[in-house]
């Protein structure tokens, strides 16, 4: 796919400061470039839940966001140790998020179900001591 514009960030792992940043620039840029602006909350709220869990579950990682006219796709890849029960970590409220991240208002276990709520399509390739990449593809005229 030869996309209208391509983005790439850096998500520092136990960054919390910062986790959010990528997804706000994604928003301001689907934003300029006219996209609808529920489909636009869509992939901001996606994007965010994603890389949260970059900075709370995968060391950090790499987003990259490919943009057309017709669909936004958004690969997440993260420096973590993987998913041990992918089917587990999918049922809202299940969190393996650290008690720290849980002071802070964060890990309640919502982040994969609601980017798979938000997305049209969602993959999740996953090992175990390797990491974790999440594919998430969203048509701009889908819903």
């Amino acid at each position: 796919m030869a996309g209208i514009l391509e983005m790439e960030f850096e998500v520092d792992g136990e960054d919390y400061r910062h986790a959010g940043e990528a997804s706000s620039k994604v928003k301001a840029a689907l934003k300029e470039i006219g996209m609808p602006s529920a489909f636009t909350k869509r992939v901001a709220i996606a994007m965010y839940e994603g890389e949260i869990n970059m900075v709370i579950h995968g060391n950090g990682g790499v987003a990259t966001i490919e943009i057309d006219e017709e669909v936004v796709k958004v690969t997440l890849k993260d420096k973590g140790k993987g998913i041990p029960d992918v089917e587990k970590a999918m049922q809202e409220g299940y969190s393996t998020a650290s008690d720290g991240a849980k002071q802070m208002g964060f890990g309640a276990g919502m982040g994969l179900p609601n980017m798979k709520k938000h997305s049209d399509e969602m993959k999740i390739d996953t090992k175990v001591g390797e990491g974790t990449t999440v594919f998430l593809t969203f048509y701009v005229n889908q819903r």
